[in-house]
């Protein structure tokens, strides 16, 4: 029981990690690999060095420690991480990295001094070590599967970590009384205790954790039916409740600026969006094209119950959500059944890289009619790769391509003004009338420019394709600052 549970424990403060750095660090490869990278460390660390001691100090004296200090480390890892996040930014990876570190090796110790306890002679080590290797590994299975299953679908991290920090204290207290009394428990229990209050005071983003974000929806000062949609700290969506053709961002209006020049004015458009938000594209175009239907795949179900429950999503508003990949949304429709895809999929800090190929980009053409239109919301910085990159997929599967953004930012402004941030590409087979989409640009006071033909071609450069087989998004962009 004590190797199977401290195996599924390091697979749980792993997974949860993970969750709890991404509205700082983003949930990228990078962050990914760095804290499965940590995680791997603190096995391997914990196995080599659990062994030794096994060897030199009496097992029944270390399996109690080790459970308990685990449980405290754990249950303060949001407050510590968070606090670390929001006051001393440059300490964060290495608080990070203790943090798994030191619950990672402790509770990975307990396998091979498991294994010194139940070892009576040399004739059954085969039998013992391959044993307690196997329920570890089925522990480290369940820990994965438990969590990722159920346990973020259900609870905020917080309560994830200070739980298990609870439950490492309690096994702790029963080695502890089975082996040598209960000394040392109690000031324990103080530890994990403090750890929870702290978690419930230290600074955090979140309103709600749902599976995919730290959401919070924050009031416009400035508009009284404002509001904004903020998703891992950056800024998502801006939503008018009560006026759904207020469009505050300025890519919306660039994408709305778009559509209107592409489409007759109030023609009902069947719509299919990667990504939803705060929905503000699909609001916009039910109340401005009365008889539009708009399908939005949106991955965070948690996301859709605050459009529901903050925003004042009907069901007979004419857009319908599914709780789906986009991916998996885009094969699901027919050919030729919409005169729009808007791709919104993208965060401030990370990209779903599956959306942005050269095959996700041939069933987005797949489903669009011959007149159909894709656009999508691009976000980069610093030299722009990544953006360069999606334009060059793109002009490899559309017949005509356009690029919209800040002048410097799309090569029509002198070279070292580029700022980087939110770009918007249009793609079809049709070409779409520019002079009208630049009119409507300047109309909704945007200031940005548009690049196509020679401007396009030189702006993209040799920028890679991005393929299924090829696609290294989180490379190619460029981080904050």
């Amino acid at each position: 029981m004590l190797v199977f549970g401290s195996s599924a424990a390091v697979l749980v403060v792993e997974i949860v990690a993970l969750r709890l750095l991404a509205p700082y660090l983003g949930l990228t490869l990078e962050t990914s690999t760095l804290v499965i990278g940590i995680a791997l460390t603190a096995i391997a660390l914990g196995s080599w060095l659990g062994g030794r001691v096994a060897d030199l100090v009496s097992p029944t004296r270390l399996l109690g420690p080790a459970l308990g200090i685990s449980g405290a480390v754990v249950a303060l890892t949001p407050a510590v991480l968070r606090t670390t996040a929001e006051g001393v930014r440059p300490l964060l990876l290495l608080i990070a990295a203790l943090t798994i570190l030191v619950p990672g090796a402790l509770l990975s110790a307990v396998t091979p001094i498991a294994t010194k306890l139940r070892l009576t002679s040399l004739a059954e080590t085969g039998t013992v070590v391959g044993r307690l290797s196997g329920v570890g590994t089925v522990g480290a299975i369940f820990g994965t599967v438990f969590t990722g299953f159920v346990l973020l679908s259900r609870l905020p991290v917080s309560t994830i970590l200070i739980g298990l920090g609870a439950l490492l204290l309690v096994g702790s207290a029963l080695v502890e009384w089975r082996t040598r009394g209960w000394s040392g428990t109690p000031a324990l229990a103080l530890v994990v205790v403090a750890g929870g209050v702290g978690t419930t005071v230290a600074p955090g983003a979140c309103d709600t954790e749902t599976r995919y974000h730290c959401a919070r929806v924050v009031a416009d000062p400035d508009r009284d039916s404002g509001r904004v949609l903020v998703l891992d700290g950056i800024r998502h969506s801006y939503v008018d409740v009560e006026d759904p053709t207020f469009l505050e961002f300025t890519y919306v209006r660039a994408v709305a600026a778009v559509v209107d020049s592409a489409f007759a004015e109030g023609e009902p458009l069947a719509a299919h969006h990667l990504g939803g938000g705060g929905l503000t594209l699909p609001r916009y175009l039910a109340a401005t094209r009365p008889g539009t239907r708009s399908l939005v795949s949106e991955i965070d179900d948690g996301v859709v119950r605050i459009d529901r429950e903050q925003f004042g999503l009907r069901p007979k508003s004419g857009v319908e959500v599914r709780a789906e990949d986009g991916r998996l949304g885009l094969r699901r429709l027919d050919t030729g059944s919409r005169d729009l895809v808007v791709g919104d999929a993208f965060g401030g800090v990370s990209v779903p890289w599956h959306l942005t190929t050269a095959e996700a980009m041939t069933d987005v053409r797949r489903v669009l009619d011959e007149d159909g239109l894709y656009v999508a919301n691009l976000i980069d910085h610093g030299d722009l790769a990544f953006a360069r990159a999606e334009a060059a997929t793109l002009r490899a599967t559309f017949a005509h391509v356009a690029l919209l953004g800040e002048p410097a930012d799309i090569g029509l402004a002198p070279a070292g003004g580029s700022r980087g941030g939110n770009l918007v590409v249009v793609a079809s087979d049709r070409r779409v009338d520019l002079r009208a989409v630049q009119k409507a640009l300047d109309a909704r006071d945007t200031g940005w420019r548009i690049a196509t033909g020679d401007d396009l071609t030189s702006w993209i450069g040799d920028a890679p394709l991005l393929t299924d087989d090829y696609a290294p998004v989180d490379q190619l962009l460029q981080p904050y600052g």
